[in-house]
Parts: C-alpha cells; structure tokens; sequence
C-alpha cells in the first residue's frame, strides 16, 4: 500500500505550494527494505525533529546576526542609559531595527504563512543582548545593569506583526505597520527610562540624573560630542522633539521596510544551496 504525507510549504513556492510526497511503502509490520523508518508515525517524529532543530539554528543564527548588525549600527545608543536621550535614540533605533524585521517576515509570512517573523528576530536580539550585558558589561567591566539596560522591543514586533497578520499586506504592513513600529518605542521604554530624566544640579550646571551617570562612569565608546544632542537642530521645528524624532524615524522605517522585505525575498531560496 501506498502513503502519501502532505508536504510541508516550501520556501521556493510558497505556502502549501509543494506537492505531496510519496512515502516509502510502509507496512504495518516493518519498513521496507531501503526505508529508515518502521512506521509512518516515525517518519513524522523523524520530520518534526529535524523542524525544531532548524527552528533553534535559525534562532542561534538569529542572536548573532541581528545582534552584531544592531551593535555595529546603534549600539551606543543602546548601551548607556545617558544615551537613551529624545533625540537620536527614538530616530536611530526603528530604523537600524526594522532592517531584520522586514527581512524575517518576509520568510516566514510568504513562505509559511506565519505572522511572527518580527517578534522571533527581535526575541533573538533581547536574548543576545541580555547576555552581552551580563558578560561583557556586569562580568568583566562591573557596570550596573540598571545602567545598561537593553531598549524594550517586543511591544514594538507584536504590534507589527499583527498589522502584517490582519492586513495581510506588506504594503499596508510597510506603511502602519513600520510608523506604529517607531513610535511606539519611546512610550513603551518611558516607565523604565522616565526616573533617570529627574534633573539635578551640578556644580552650577542643570542636568539629568541620566547625565550624571554618564559624566561619572568612565567608558569607552563613540566621541562624546555626539552625545551632547541638545544643542542640535532638531529643537528648532519644536520644543518636544520626541514626537518630532519618532515621525522622521517613521517615515525613514517606511522606506527602509520596503528594501528590506526585498532583501528577504532574495536570500529566501535554495537555489545557492544548489553550489554547496
């Protein structure tokens, strides 16, 4: 007798796209002769293994990619809590951010039909960043977490991957989605950032607590004259800039989105596998 097993959606056709299979001939006292596998159901444990181990390669490979990409791009923003101002911090991070975004749920939505491509690249990077601040700032240079603590994003990828699941449009997904993805992050870090903004006075001179912390803390990073943001020209199309910064970061992100979701679609083959 004869088995088929339905295959499961293949990156080049999209979902559901693949033929079904034929399976080995399988009877129900043994496996045929050529057949690794005794049993039907076998085979299917022997699949959903392999899938779950493809699933933690992706989310290993994940970690490191999206975690080098982000530190090499916006990490100083990140690192400090002084850096985590009105200015730069809400314009730089959507943008550097919605690169993999794009990218992931390109795959897993067009591929698999899965709308949480956002939320696993960006649970991969906490995961990585989680650990670069216990070993490397806390464990080797005794900087305090509370200090150090990495930028909130998930709030950000479950919103934009639900834009993508009820739209089902990456159009739609590219333009709400990606302006929701930039404002959204200074109000959903704002409970943890908002104590370290009490100001305080130094020697004369008005202050963040945040600033503070940073004067005192001694660190090598990018030239501090990139982080005395307020005498910039941003203030002068407002007083508030975070509105100002979260909209142009939006807008940037919109664009952005859009070559990166190519960028997806053109690593989403197998066709390079075919030199390997």
């Amino acid at each position: 007798m004869t088995e088929s097993i339905p295959a499961s959606p293949g990156i080049e056709g999209g979902a559901g796209s693949n033929p079904p299979v034929a399976a080995p001939n399988v009877g129900a006292m043994g496996a045929v002769s050529g057949s690794p596998f005794t049993s039907r159901a076998e085979a299917a444990q022997a699949v959903k293994s392999a899938d779950l181990l493809l699933v933690i390669a992706l989310f290993l490979i994940m970690i490191g990619g999206y975690h080098v990409h982000f530190m090499l791009t916006a990490g100083d923003w990140d690192f400090w809590i002084d850096w985590k101002d009105r200015r730069f911090w809400p314009t730089v991070l959507p943008i550097m951010l919605i690169t993999f975004v794009a990218a992931a749920q390109y795959f897993f939505w067009e591929n698999f039909r899965l709308p949480f491509g956002a939320t696993f690249v960006c649970l991969a990077l906490l995961v990585g960043e989680w650990i670069d601040r216990y070993v490397s700032f806390w464990g080797w240079t005794f900087f305090p977490i509370t200090l150090c603590w990495p930028t909130s994003i998930i709030p950000m990828a479950l919103y934009i991957d639900i834009v993508l699941l009820l739209s089902k449009s990456f159009i739609v997904t590219a333009i709400v989605g990606s302006m929701g993805f930039s404002l959204l992050m200074y109000s959903n870090n704002w409970v943890i950032l908002a104590p370290f903004h009490q100001a305080s006075e130094q020697y004369g001179n008005l202050m963040s607590l945040a600033d503070i912390i940073g004067f005192h803390y001694v660190r090598t990073s990018m030239p501090e004259y990139i982080r005395i943001i307020e005498r910039g020209t941003m203030r002068t199309f407002g007083k508030d800039v975070v509105g100002v910064s979260s909209f142009f970061s939006g807008f940037v992100s919109i664009i952005v989105y859009f070559v990166w979701w190519y960028v997806g679609k053109m690593f989403s083959t197998v066709k390079y596998m075919a030199k390997i």
